[in-house]
């Protein structure tokens, strides 16, 4: 069926370019699908296209183009066999027809067939005669009423456009089907450098040799509709045989492969995936590596989806086809090994390690990081050593606490909540960062990824309204989990009989506990819970809500089971649990448990409570050990002076 001998291809092809070709659809894809909002979206984005480039001057616009999703092809005998993108020929093939006439005095070269359905024997005649087909020829089969449906879609946006005069049909038709290759007077093949503004669309050949079953293609790209990714594309292109010497091909595609299979392997582990990026971001990546193309190339949620590979196949055609030579496949490939490299770098320098990921952490892009290391001389910017870098970063980090009053945060305010979140996480870091001969290294992607946040040390819960208990029978077991090490009533009333340890009070709170799991009326049993709760709150030294409880001396980063659904829970609670994770070897901020285990607490009387005295303590430790960050904005401008 195929040319086996054909290598794959992966270019950039313009409408005028791809109907030079024929298509058949095969039996295993769908039939045409398209609904009027993805025709008419499809026809709105080359209006919009074709106004811009109006608009542009042709020095700014030169090559500029619309770029469509990939059409993947195979050849089949003197057609290509289309595993994906059938819905879009066949659109801009029923777009073709409505303009036809204009296109016979615009384009008098130009002509184009229709594909050719498996399963609809008689597509072809219905798509070149669809003009004049009527909606009772439409009803023969489900295809053909798309097709129609399609077509008068098409027509009826035209009559609409043209109704209200804002469209000049010649531009739409321009974009749509120009094609100028850079040296056409030159008389320059078809592969030539396009410098037209147009629609194009990313041709994707598939090599026999490679694939011999082009189903299995098919499946991988419609089950969920995965999209072929810019990663993906961006390999193909390096990887085609053309790029090299003959006697070379082979050898230095295997490099390049392996190369690029071990960057993914290394961008696959979180632990520096989630070093260099935030899970903010709104752009998502199966393929890691993606991400560090799409540093390079500018690619924004803004950027149109295949933004990455269009520019990187814009430098392949500069290379080629200008200079009249393969493009420099090494200098390409080397540019994105350096990009990852330095990443890599200060991934495994510890201070670097800890001061970038702070600031991805914060929002700052990585790749503006990177320019200010490495300088930009286009802009002035000379390259940093490594202590200057440092002291950038530590800049960097300043700037998110300028004018910032710690004694005066408020979890309350939503601005202060933002900058709380970030003093905390910096405590952490430094606090690694000054702990002399430790390998410890603080795991962003553990941070990230099991949603640890800023929450009270101490309950922020009234005693005398419990109605912010969000799961009561669950606050009722952890406390008699913390008393008797079981919430089983059996077990319970065992531990009250035959412990001579437990004190009366306590014994009077599991009791009470118990009577609470126990009762059916839910009005006696809230009576029961309000009563219980301000016992426990009594004993926890809890039963009053002190003035700073909003202010960062009574708040920790903790994750959220930690602090659990029900609400807040009584600091032993937490204390607890952080101690047995800690057993556990789950991660806990060092801070965090420095906290609970009352390091920073100068008086050591009461251990399981937490009162003014320890908040203030905890407090000045946070101010000592970020004395360098925490600075105004007059002490920051007199150090640039």
């Amino acid at each position: 069926m195929e040319n086996m001998s054909e290598p794959t291809e992966l270019v950039l092809k313009s409408v005028n370019q791809l109907f030079k070709h024929r298509f058949f659809v095969p039996a295993y894809q769908r039939g045409y699908r398209w609904t009027e909002t993805q025709v008419k979206q499809l026809l709105n984005d080359i209006w919009q296209f074709s106004k811009r480039s109006e608009r542009c001057e042709r020095s700014e616009s030169e090559g500029e183009f619309y770029c469509l999703q990939p059409v993947v092809v195979a050849r089949n005998g003197d057609k290509w066999e289309v595993i994906d993108g059938q819905q879009r020929i066949t659109t801009i093939y029923l777009i073709l027809k409505n303009m036809e006439e204009l296109i016979r005095i615009a384009f008098p070269n130009f002509s184009f067939q229709p594909p050719v359905y498996e399963t609809r024997p008689g597509s072809e005649d219905f798509l070149e005669n669809v003009k004049s087909k009527t909606e009772e020829e439409s009803n023969q089969n489900v295809d053909y009423w798309h097709f129609w449906k399609a077509y008068n879609t098409i027509n009826e946006w035209f009559k609409d456009k043209d109704k209200n005069n804002n469209i000049n049909a010649i531009d739409f038709l321009n974009t749509l089907l120009k094609y100028q290759p850079e040296d056409i007077e030159e008389g320059s093949d078809e592969g030539s450098f396009d410098v037209a503004n147009n629609v194009r669309v990313i041709w994707y050949k598939v090599n026999g040799d490679e694939t011999n079953n082009n189903y299995d293609i098919f499946t991988r790209l419609n089950i969920g509709k995965i999209p072929l990714t810019n990663a993906e594309l961006v390999k193909a292109l390096l990887l085609q045989k053309g790029n090299f010497e003959e006697d070379k091909a082979t050898l230095k595609q295997i490099q390049i492969a392996t190369e690029w299979d071990m960057i993914e392997k290394s961008l696959q582990e979180d632990a520096f995936w989630y070093f260099i990026y935030n899970p903010s971001n709104s752009l998502k990546y199966d393929n890691r590596i993606e991400f560090i193309l799409d540093l390079m190339k500018g690619r924004t949620v803004e950027s149109e989806f295949y933004h990455t590979y269009n520019e990187f196949q814009k430098e392949f055609s500069k290379d080629e086809k200008r200079r009249n030579k393969k493009p420099d496949i090494d200098n390409i490939w080397l540019s994105i090994k350096r990009y990852f490299l330095t990443f890599e770098e200060w991934y495994k320098d510890h201070t670097l390690f800890h001061y970038v990921g702070y600031l991805v952490e914060c929002g700052k892009p990585i790749n503006e990081i990177k320019e200010a290391k490495e300088g930009n001389m286009e802009k002035g910017i000379l390259p940093k050593s490594k202590f200057e870098f440092i002291e950038y970063l530590k800049k960097e980090i300043s700037e998110n606490f300028v004018n910032c009053n710690i004694d005066e945060l408020d979890y309350q305010d939503n601005k202060s909540r933002n900058v709380i979140r970030k003093i905390l996480l910096l405590f952490n870091i430094q606090t690694i960062l000054d702990s002399l001969n430790t390998d410890m290294r603080f795991p962003f992607h553990k941070y990230k990824l099991e949603d640890w946040d800023i929450e009270h040390v101490r309950s922020q819960n009234d005693p005398n309204d419990t109605g912010k208990i969000k799961n009561q029978d669950e606050w009722v077991d952890d406390i008699l989990s913390f008393f008797v090490n079981s919430a089983d009533k059996e077990e319970v009333e065992k531990v009250l009989k035959d412990s001579d340890n437990l004190g009366d009070d306590i014994k009077d709170i599991c009791s009470s506990l118990l009577e609470c799991k126990e009762e059916t009326d839910s009005n006696k049993k809230q009576i029961i819970f309000d009563n219980t709760y301000k016992k426990v709150s009594e004993y926890f030294k809890e039963s009053k809500v002190p003035d700073n409880i909003n202010s960062i001396s009574n708040l920790a980063l903790l994750d959220s089971k930690t602090n659990r659904s029900y609400g807040n829970a009584f600091f032993p609670i937490k204390r607890k649990r952080i101690i047995e994770n800690d057993k556990k070897g789950i991660f806990v901020p060092i801070c965090t448990r420095n906290l609970f285990l009352k390091y920073y607490s100068k008086k050591l009387g009461e251990v399981m409570y937490w009162n003014e005295d320890d908040a203030n303590d905890y407090l000045e430790a946070i101010k000592e050990m970020l004395g360098e960050f925490l600075m105004k904005e007059t002490k920051l401008e007199s150090t640039e002076a």
